[in-house]
């Protein structure tokens, strides 16, 4: 018979192998330079959470990176002077990750990520309505001391649009000093301990708290479940069924300004409703809508040259603010172009029914509602923003400006893919309606010629 203990021991080496087989997913990428001396070295596993169109409306592609994927010949290790090293990773059919990577005198950071996805990849995206590729961008918060490895055990998720990358159990290191991780390295912020929180006031001379970009939920995290919008980045494989609430009509669209010392520095036109999943207390899981009412809410902000930041107050104890970043392109030899983007969600409210009654949820490596700067990024259609994965943002008919606003007046307008794809349907409809007409025409034509030759003069 065995050991009383054996009995106990069995849980634990089971999910000790669960966990060698979780870390043997990742793939291992190396970029050398024409001397054979590496440059960039990675390891790492990613998913991929994709929404994209269908004929029978949005649908989510969940994926993985897959153990055959391959660093590309067309990486590189950079010229001095001239270029920045760069990972590029390619998998299945036509897809590509591209890390590109900068540095100072004593930080490197990935400048750049970019995906590029495959919509004619059937297997992933079945029945989609567009084919070809398409890219997603987005600069995350990768970055790590000189001479030491990026290190990453927690799930890092960078956000672009309607794409969301998650990194897990990540080692990256760029402008190696010799063929090998360095021993020493630097922690993601998400393997730091999660401040704790507490409800905030509104102050226009003031940001909001940059907490971790994860969400942070007091006491006890609720679990995971899927909120009647697209399903969030990492659901739980046996989530709970949330109780939806009645949807509420859409939001009112208001017209929100911000200014400082140099005048405005954010307008936005947008209706904004909010998405909440959380645990009720008697363990029932929910997921709520909420409308912002604009004549319920003290607007209030800041403003600096790197980072514009609306903050919204409303009479429910509901904290909401959203701050803009903008980063600068290279485009040739000393000339560049500068990009704003909504780069941060916090959310702080009271649930009174809730069993934490203090929701609190942010993100700050967000890549959206972007455009160049001195110019307004616009989009009809409704957009989802998800925040985490308790928490995402419907916002209704945006039209929003951000640092360079001339006049208290919106810019030339760069329109979202969204609107450019519903554009297409009415163009594909009016195309085939005056092919029809053309095809009725000419059969007409045909067979009144027909007839008169049925005719003999006399």
């Amino acid at each position: 018979m065995a050991a009383p203990g054996g009995a106990r021991r069995q849980p634990l080496l089971l999910l000790l192998l669960a966990g060698l087989v979780y870390g043997a997913s990742a793939v291992f990428f190396e970029v050398k330079d024409g001397n054979g001396t590496t440059c960039i070295m990675a390891n790492f596993s990613a998913d991929f959470l994709t929404n994209y169109n269908t004929q029978s409306g949005s649908k989510n592609s969940t994926f993985k990176l897959p153990p055959n994927a391959e660093a590309l010949n067309s990486s590189s290790c950079g010229k001095e002077n001239a270029s920045n090293p760069s990972l590029i990773i390619a998998f299945g059919n036509g897809h590509t990750l591209t890390l590109n990577f900068t540095r100072n005198s004593t930080r490197y950071s990935v400048q750049m990520m970019r995906f590029v996805y495959n919509l004619s990849d059937t297997q992933i995206f079945p029945n989609a309505s567009s084919q070809g590729p398409k890219t997603a961008e987005s600069v995350p918060d990768i970055t790590a001391d000189i001479n030491k490895k990026y290190r990453c055990v927690s799930s890092n998720q960078i956000h672009m649009n309607n794409v969301t990358v998650t990194f897990i159990d990540a080692t990256i290191q760029a402008y190696l000093s010799n063929d090998n991780f360095s021993k020493e390295e630097t922690h993601c912020i998400q393997d730091e301990p999660s401040p704790t929180m507490s409800p905030t006031s509104a102050h226009p001379s003031s940001s909001p708290p940059h907490p971790s970009p994860t969400s942070a939920h007091p006491s006890s995290s609720p679990p995971h479940p899927s909120p009647p919008h697209p399903t969030p980045p990492h659901p739980s494989p046996t989530p709970p069924h949330p109780s939806p609430s009645p949807v509420p009509e859409s939001p009112s669209v208001h017209k929100y300004n911000v200014s400082g010392t140099n005048g405005t520095c954010l307008l936005a036109n947008m209706g904004l409703q909010l998405n909440v999943t959380y645990k009720k207390k008697d363990d029932k899981t929910v997921t709520r809508v909420f409308n912002i009412n604009p004549n319920n809410t003290k607007v209030s902000g800041s403003c600096t040259t790197q980072q514009v930041t609306l903050e919204l107050q409303s009479e429910t104890s509901t904290f909401l603010a959203f701050q803009f970043g903008k980063d600068y392109l290279l485009l040739f030899k000393n000339a560049s172009s500068s990009r704003f983007f909504l780069k941060e969600i916090q959310l702080n409210m009271t649930l009174p029914d809730a069993k934490v009654p203090t929701f609190q949820a942010s993100n700050s490596s967000l890549r959206a509602l972007q455009a160049t700067v001195g110019n307004s990024y616009k989009c009809n259609a409704e957009e989802h923003i998800w925040v985490t994965e308790a928490f995402s943002v419907n916002i209704f008919k945006v039209w929003v400006q951000a640092f360079q606003v001339e006049g208290d007046k919106f810019g030339s307008v760069e329109e979202c893919q969204l609107d450019e794809n519903n554009m297409l349907i009415p163009i594909a409809v009016g195309g085939a309606l005056a092919g029809l007409v053309l095809i009725v025409l000419i059969a007409y034509l045909i067979g009144r010629k027909r007839s008169h030759a049925g005719y003999q003069t006399i």
